[in-house]
């Protein structure tokens, strides 16, 4: 099913190199292939979802969409498309697209069709919304997602969901489910009702942004109370969409600038034992470090290139390359946590104990902070995973 799907989550015009600014005329260098050598290192990692930022021409960071029809150039083209698609179906990996449809760039012919404002959107006057009423930009969405899902892919993540009119998520998602009924749709949400937002617009699943803050925010503090609270929170989420779980994503701070390397390992441990849909954001399984600043550059940091090949990495990263191996694996063998009950045993500010459950399942789960952090799985009487090690 693809709600077990574990993503590896890209953001391809940083990690493919191409210039986000300042683009050169005629920039085609097929940079999509660059991925080729990362899908298998993405099955040892365990994942099987590959969930790629923007790929669609656009003006400059990809958010800014130009034509929903054409691969960026400075990706590549529709060939590269083709041949990522068949690389990964080769690998059993589920690619999930990022579908801009609240807004589009101010220049997109979209604007001079009378298809979207020409007011900016939140402030950014570079962007244009799109008039989600018009019953022409409701057919339009509805053929891009045909598009892409036509030529093999899973899903959709929608960007800021949370903007667009649920009325139109309903129409559109539900005539392109006539076609592709099992596609998966995850919509973006950052604030508010996550729940009410994806069953008022049928998403099949949700980003949990309260979870991630109080992950991270739990530990940096040593306030564990904070995740207690969360996750009362998040086991009624769950009950009633399907949550997305992560520590990182390219909208973020690097979770190992946050926490450190070692707090990482016990957001982890605790992020693949929580019921939810779990995504790695790329470079996080390696201890990558980032923080954003302001302007123009503030998202650089934490959405870097990679390597042509991931022998390239350094050899620091491979212990934690390791213990993201180990926890990921722990995951895929039990696959009842992606639809599991989450309950708080103990806490304190520096620990916590939790169980994982449902029917004829149990996983029970120690976090500390204190004298060093650490992390203990156990299932029954059986421990599963500890770090450190004993």
């Amino acid at each position: 099913m693809i709600a077990d799907t574990i993503w590896w989550h890209v953001y391809p015009l940083g990690a493919t190199g191409a210039p986000v600014r300042n683009r050169v005329t005629d920039d085609a260098d097929h940079r999509l292939r660059s991925l080729g050598p990362w899908l298998d290192y993405l099955i040892e990692l365990g994942c099987n979802g590959l969930l790629l930022g923007p790929i669609f021409e656009s003006v400059g960071h990809g958010y800014d969409t130009l034509d929903h029809y054409a691969i960026d150039a400075r990706l590549g083209d529709d060939s590269d498309f083709d041949w990522l698609i068949a690389e990964c179906n080769a690998r059993g990996i589920n690619v999930m697209l990022d579908g801009v449809f609240n807004h589009v760039a101010a220049t997109h012919p979209a604007v001079a069709q009378g298809l979207a404002g020409e007011t900016s959107w939140e402030g950014h006057d570079e962007l244009a919304t799109l008039h989600h009423a018009d019953d022409r930009v409701k057919d339009l969405v509805t053929d891009i997602m045909l598009h892409w899902l036509r030529r093999g892919i899973a899903g959709w993540r929608l960007d800021v969901a949370y903007s667009v009119p649920p009325e139109f998520w309903r129409e559109v998602i539900g005539r392109v489910r006539e076609e592709f009924p099992d596609a998966m749709f995850l919509g973006e949400v950052i604030h508010g009702d996550y729940a009410g937002i994806a069953e008022a617009g049928t998403m099949d699943a949700v980003t949990q942004y309260e979870l991630w803050k109080a992950l991270w925010s739990s530990i940096k503090d040593r306030n564990f109370w904070e995740l207690d609270h969360a996750l009362s929170r998040h086991e009624a989420i769950s009950g009633r969409v399907l949550p997305n779980t992560f520590i990182g994503n390219h909208d973020v701070d690097r979770i190992a600038s946050i926490v450190g390397q070692d707090g990482e390992i016990v957001a982890l441990a605790l992020l693949m034992t929580l019921p939810g849909m779990p995504s790695i954001y790329y470079g996080d399984e390696q201890g990558f470090e980032g923080l954003r600043t302001e302007g123009f550059e503030a998202d650089d940091a934490v959405r870097p290139a990679l390597p042509a090949d991931p022998a390239e990495l350094s050899p620091l990263g491979r212990w934690i390359f390791e213990q993201h191996q180990a926890l990921i694996g722990l995951r895929r063998r039990h696959p009842w946590l992606t639809r599991a009950h989450v309950e708080v045993l103990d806490k304190t500010n520096e620990t916590i104990s939790l169980r994982t459950y449902s029917e004829g399942h149990e996983l029970l789960v120690d976090a500390w902070l204190d004298p060093t952090p650490g992390v203990r799985v156990r299932a029954g009487e059986e421990t599963i995973y500890e770090w450190p090690a004993s």
